[in-house]
Parts: structure tokens; C-alpha cells; sequence
């Protein structure tokens, strides 16, 4: 079976979820394995001697529920025995940092060989950075003064000092983080330019988007455009034979709001400043909100929405007005295609139209479209419901005689009218319950449940006052349901 780009989840959870296992994959793309992102618990899921033969991992942000395992993952390459290499990570440099400041209480300080001694020990001993994305030409430093005090400054590649008619550095007062503030020599304005410039825009970044390339012709680049979450965060595209693959990450997908923010020109507040102040500002604390004339160029906006053409794409997903993920009810103002997209990240309790994920599903990209790997074979992802409840994971067919209904309200659906969902009735469905990839009867009697045997057999358990007794089951109904949807006979 030629496969050349494979995913297998380990993790899509979010971080307040009752399973416990927040966002991880891991991708082969020709042969070779890689990490993106680490909240799942790695360790557990393919234990040290596989994490050791995978290639390298991607960090898409810096939220825990993705990066939870980092330190631990780092130590692991340091100091397990069987293991002579560092960990490889591929971010940005913006990202990099982060890590760095966040991983310090973990890695900074050990014991020296001799136990006597508490030694200090560089991230760069446990971490093989590789730069994934363009360095930009602009960046905050921190600089020694004669007189012992720090001073922040913006220099250019050449370490040199930029003057504040072209940036500055703005200090929110609250949380002791600095942004820069930097002016678009082309509209004019005063942007923040990690929000502001795509990767390809070389007013702020470098020409070379430092896409990983390998020998057996697949690439791995970093993606901007779209991904607007609160904190600095990259999405991913991975391309091989023909195939394209991205991951958008956590983010805000939606087109009126993406046009409103390039389209807005703000006009500055100078609440503390007079205007001759803030031109000759070097360092300013307060609200960068205040001085920011627009959010996002036009040329960022143009990228966002094209980004997602013609590729299978795994988008995180939330319901609610969650701010700083794509909400469920609004995935119409997105330019996601359904038939391609598999959505992640999603609630504990969730029903979709569009494909759902579970932890330890595997998928194979086909025809820049999702199969799912079930053994030896490949299924399409055709039903036309999915739902995700207290860890178990079910599909849906339509049919008008079916026993289960789906409520609509605002948006959203559900199999039940409970919770004080109050909808109205969308469709009436057959309901099967998904295990390891192949699909049973649901099950309404509490006592009886499906289980996965070590021979990777599936077993009906019933359970009595007296004990229990299992019935080995031969085949499941996946096969003829696919075949039955292809033929119409469903709709």
C-alpha cells in the first residue's frame, strides 16, 4: 500500500478534557516519522524506543495542551542511555524563544556527574534547534549597560540600533511583555509586525522561509496567515507526490473577521503620550492596542484565505464563542472544505456534520482527501454524523426510519435533547459505534459494551450479578455501510 503521508492521533483533547490526552501526532511522510506537537503522553502511547527512532518534532505554540511534554521529551534525548542525539525541534525562532523561557525552571539547572555539584546546562545541550519559517529582520534584545542596568533595544541582523521613527518597543504594564511596534514603510502605518506581515512579506522577514526539504522529495514549511489565536503560533504544510496536508492549529478561522482586521484603520490614542512624545519614543509602557493603525496587511489576508486550496486539512474546533478557536456554529465563514477537512480539538461531548477525530484514529491523505487506515484497509470518512461522548465515539447514517434523532439550535447539533439544548429535530439517523475503525450496532443496555482483544479481535462483554460472558464478534458493519453510502441507498 503506497502511503505517503500518514497521521496518526495521539492526542486531540483540549486542556480542561476528562480524557487527558491534549494535542500530539504523529505524522510519516515517505518513510519518515515526526511529532507534531506534544500534550498527549508520549511515553505511554509509543514508548522510549520508538520516540527514539522519530526524526524530530514541531511545536505549533506555546499553550501546555500542546506543548506539555516538551521538557520531558528533551531530558529523554539528553540522558537515556540508548539515545546519541538531541532532541530535533522544528519551529520558528519567535516560538523557539519561548520555549527556551518556559523550559528553563526544567532544564536549566542538574546535578554534576559527581552528585556534589548543582550545575547549570544550556538548552542547547538538550535541544537541536532547526529553524522552520523566515528569521525576521527586526528583533527585541535585552543589552548590559555601563552602569549594571538592562536596556531593551530593536536592532537589525547587522546588531544594529533601529531608531524609534522606524520601531519601538511597547510595554504592557500589566504583564511586563514587550511588542514591537514597527512602521510600514509602504501604507504608512504603525503595525505590530508579528500580527501585521505574512512569512513571504520581506518588509520584516527574510527571503528564505526555511522549509524543510528531503531527499525523498517531501517538504514541511511553516504557515502564518491564518492562524490567529491570542499567542505567537505557526499551522503546517507538509506536501509529498502530489498530496498537501495542513495543520491550521489552534486558531480563529473566519473571513468577515479576517477582512475586518485588514480592512479597519484604527486611529491612534495618545492617552499618556503627546504625538511629539510618541515620535521620539524609544520605549513606550501602556496598551500597544492604542497605537497599532492596523492589524493585518492585505497581503496576510489574501494568503489566509487561500491557504486551505486543495488540501486535506486537520483544523482544531471549538463551540460557544470560545474567542480563540473556530466555533463549530461558524465554520460557514470559513473556506474550509468539509469533504477535506477533519476537525480536532473538539469538546468531550460533541455531534458534527463534518468529520470528528479520536485519539488513536490513523489516516492516510489520498487524492488530497482523508482515508482512514483500519488494518490493512483504507475507508472513506462518508457518514453522516459524528459524535464524540465520554470517550466513546460513534458515526451516524441517515435514514428516515432511523431509532436516533439529531437536534439543531444556532448552529450546533446534538443527539439528544438534554441538557436543556431545546432543538428542533434535524434528521433521523442509524447509529454505530466506533471501535478500533470498524463500526457495531449501539448499544442501549448499560451492562453490555464493546471491547478490543489482544489479538486485536472485538468481543461483546455482558455483565451479570453472577459475572460476565463475552461473544466474539466476525464482522462489523463498516464495509457495507460504505458500500450501501456510495450506492445512494443511505440518502
Amino acid at each position: 500500500m503506497n502511503e505517503n503521508i500518514c497521521v496518526k492521533i495521539l492526542g486531540d483533547y483540549g486542556p480542561f478534557s476528562r480524557e487527558g490526552r491534549c494535542i500530539s501526532y504523529e505524522i510519516e511522510v515517505c518513510g519518515d516519522n515526526y511529532l507534531i506537537d506534544c500534550g498527549a503522553p508520549l511515553f505511554k502511547q509509543l514508548g522510549g524506543h520508538h520516540l527514539k527512532e522519530v526524526k524530530g518534532l514541531f511545536i505549533t505554540h506555546c499553550h501546555d495542551d500542546h506543548k506539555r511534554w516538551f521538557t520531558d521529551l528533551a531530558i529523554f534525548h539528553r540522558y537515556a542511555k540508548d539515545v546519541f542525539h538531541k532532541l530535533a525541534l522544528y519551529t520558528t525562532e519567535s516560538l523557539n524563544d519561548e520555549l527556551k523561557k518556559s523550559s528553563s525552571a526544567a532544564l536549566a539547572n542538574t546535578l554534576s556527574d559527581c552528585r556534589k555539584k548543582v550545575v547549570g546546562v544550556k538548552y542547547d545541550e538538550y535541544v537541536d534547534f532547526r529553524t522552520l519559517g523566515p528569521r525576521p529582520l527586526y528583533r527585541i534584545i535585552s543589552q548590559n549597560e555601563g552602569d549594571g542596568h538592562k536596556q531593551l533595544y530593536i536592532v537589525n541582523l547587522k546588531n544594529e540600533i533601529v531608531g524609534p521613527e522606524q520601531a519601538k518597543i511597547v510595554i504592557n504594564p500589566d504583564t511586563g511583555r514587550s511588542r514591537m511596534l514597527f512602521h510600514d514603510l509602504h501604507s504608512g502605518v504603525w503595525v505590530d509586525p508579528e500580527l501585521y506581515y505574512t512569512f513571504s512579506d520581506t518588509s520584516f522577514y527574510e527571503k528564505d522561509q526555511n522549509i524543510l526539504t528531503d531527499k525523498k522529495d517531501y517538504t514541511i514549511e511553516a504557515i502564518k496567515a491564518p492562524v490567529w489565536h491570542g499567542i505567537i503560533g505557526i499551522g503546517l504544510k507538509i506536501s509529498c507526490a502530489g498530496e498537501t496536508l495542513v495543520f491550521s492549529s489552534d486558531t480563529v478561522n473566519d473571513t468577515e473577521l479576517w477582512q475586518d482586521l485588514y480592512q479597519e484603520k484604527r486611529k491612534p490614542i495618545f492617552t499618556d503620550l503627546t504625538l511629539a512624545e510618541f515620535t521620539t519614543a524609544r520605549v513606550i509602557y501602556g496598551d500597544i492596542n492604542n497605537y497599532i493603525e492596523r492589524v493585518w496587511s492585505q497581503a496576510r489576508y489574501n494568503e489566509a484565505i487561500t491557504s486551505f486550496v486543495d488540501a486535506a486539512v486537520i483544523h482544531d474546533v471549538s463551540v460557544y464563542n470560545s474567542i480563540v478557536h473556530t466555533d463549530y456554529e461558524t465554520l460557514g465563514n470559513t473556506r474550509l472544505d468539509k469533504n477535506r477537512t477533519i476537525l480536532v480539538h473538539s469538546p468531550d461531548r460533541m455531534t458534527s456534520e463534518w468529520i470528528l477525530s479520536a485519539a488513536d484514529k490513523e489516516f492516510v491523505v489520498k487524492n488530497n482527501l482523508f482515508m482512514e487506515k483500519v488494518g490493512d484497509q483504507l475507508f472513506p470518512l462518508n457518514a453522516d454524523i459524528y459524535h464524540r461522548e465520554e470517550g466513546r465515539y460513534f458515526v451516524g447514517y441517515k435514514n428516515e426510519q432511523g431509532k436516533y434523532t439529531v437536534y439543531e439550535k444556532d448552529g450546533l447539533l446534538s443527539l439528544s435533547n438534554a441538557y436543556n439544548f431545546n432543538g428542533k429535530p434535524y434528521l433521523k439517523v442509524d447509529l454505530y459505534e466506533d471501535i478500533g475503525g470498524r463500526y457495531y450496532k449501539k448499544l442501549e443496555d448499560e451492562n453490555s459494551f464493546y471491547e478490543i482483544r489482544a489479538d486485536g479481535g472485538v468481543e461483546l462483554i455482558h455483565r451479570t450479578e453472577t459475572g460476565s460472558r463475552g461473544t466474539l464478534l466476525q464482522k462489523d458493519e463498516r464495509e457495507k455501510l460504505a458500500a450501501r453510502k456510495n450506492q445512494g441507498i443511505l440518502l
